[in-house]
């Protein structure tokens, strides 16, 4: 089968390396899980791999937060710096691209080249900005589900992905048994804590906080860039644990020799001597805000919060009960934001009601990052997980 890719664009962002090659597709509308049709929708994507005859052979990666649709690159396959699975995605790897056509796009409500408030709405030649509906993670895999159909994809092999990536893979297995073989749900649970929601809306505050937020109605590249960087700070400390920060940083000062001139986002003086776990929060906070817009994070976590897999079923069971897919949920010993225990109990309730599915857990001391991390055990799971029938 010869897939047609829509509306070739190059695409350069901070975060990667190096240019890439992503494609758009746009359809008219879709229904939105509170009600109302949206549209148009335009969806971000790239692809690595060929669609085989029968459109069976794809797999489709689903990304965290702040991701985007480039998961792999084939220029420097082997940097997870340039690509953020990058490690898993190749020839002989656990998603191996000599067998396997593997799509992974930017989500709904994105800003890597899918359709977010900072779009332009088409009525009033203005961006969405808080005009943009509320999204569900049952909007955004509604919305791939149109992607994938237009690639020709009958069905998916297999749909992984890990945190905000993980819900959507449940998702899809969900509410789509028929069209998934295989899922992979890493760091993720069936809906998020109280903790985390308040976490969450914490960094949403810093935002909105923030007088050059404006209501949301910010000019490019004029946003709450103060509010948007403590809110990654807090989300930093959200996915490290208290090991791997003991580990990496303890109470050590900044290297003296190292000149990278990061401030906080506050750009007050240091009150005293700085602690190296502040420059890292610091530097993260920066990172983000040069690559990432403030009010896509405002209603990306939004929509991470409210997901809960049994909404619109009598039940948790009941929802459960429609998955067919052979799956496997991966928990991180020392994941603070989505525990390993919530995530070895969804496998459980999956096996309570005739499921196939397994558990495994990754032992870091990286928290909820680990599956951004640790790629011997990751490879070795998946690996394990494909081999089966």
């Amino acid at each position: 089968m010869v897939v047609q890719l829509e509306r070739p664009v190059e695409v350069y962002t901070t975060n990667l390396v190096s240019d890439t090659m992503m494609y758009t597709y746009t359809f008219d509308s879709l229904p939105l899980q509170r009600g109302g049709l949206f549209g148009p929708v335009t969806l971000a994507y790239e692809t690595w791999g060929t669609l085989n005859a029968e459109g069976d052979n794809a797999i489709l990666i689903t990304h965290a937060l702040t991701g985007s649709s480039h998961a792999h690159d084939v220029e420097r396959p082997d940097d997870p710096k340039v690509a953020w699975w990058n490690p898993l995605i190749g020839p002989g790897r656990p998603f191996d691209t000599s067998r396997y056509f593997v799509i992974c796009s930017n989500i709904l409500g994105g800003c890597a080249g899918s359709t977010g408030p900072a779009s332009i709405d088409p009525h009033t030649g203005r961006p969405y900005a808080m005009d943009f509906p509320v999204i569900t993670i049952r909007d955004m895999v509604h919305a791939q589900r149109r992607l994938v159909e237009h690639l020709g994809v009958r069905k998916l092999a297999m749909v992984a992905g890990g945190s905000i990536g993980g819900q959507q893979a449940l998702e899809w297995a969900v509410t789509y048994p028929e069209l998934v073989g295989k899922v992979v749900v890493m760091a993720a649970t069936a809906a998020l804590t109280a903790q985390a929601v308040a976490f969450s809306e914490v960094e949403r505050q810093t935002i909105m906080a923030d007088p050059r937020w404006q209501n949301g109605n910010y000019a490019p590249g004029e946003g709450p860039t103060t509010g948007l960087a403590i809110a990654r700070m807090l989300a930093m400390i959200t996915y490290q644990s208290e090991e791997t920060m003991e580990m990496r940083f303890g109470r050590n000062l900044p290297d003296p020799c190292r000149s990278d001139g990061v401030s906080s986002p506050s750009h007050y003086p240091d009150l005293g001597t700085r602690f190296d776990v502040e420059n890292y929060l610091y530097y993260q906070g920066a990172s983000l805000v040069r690559r990432f817009d403030a009010n896509s994070y405002l209603y990306i976590s939004r929509a991470m919060d409210l997901y809960d897999v049994s909404e619109g079923y009598p039940s948790l069971e009941a929802a459960l009960r429609r998955l067919t897919s052979k799956t496997l949920f991966v928990g991180i010993r020392s994941d603070f934001l989505f525990p390993a225990a919530h995530v070895r109990w969804l496998a459980e309730r999956v096996r309570a009601v005739g499921g196939d599915a397994q558990y495994i857990e990754l032992d870091s001391p990286h928290g909820h990052d680990a599956f951004l991390k640790e790629w011997d055990q990751m490879t070795a799971a998946l690996i394990d997980f494909n081999r089966q029938p």
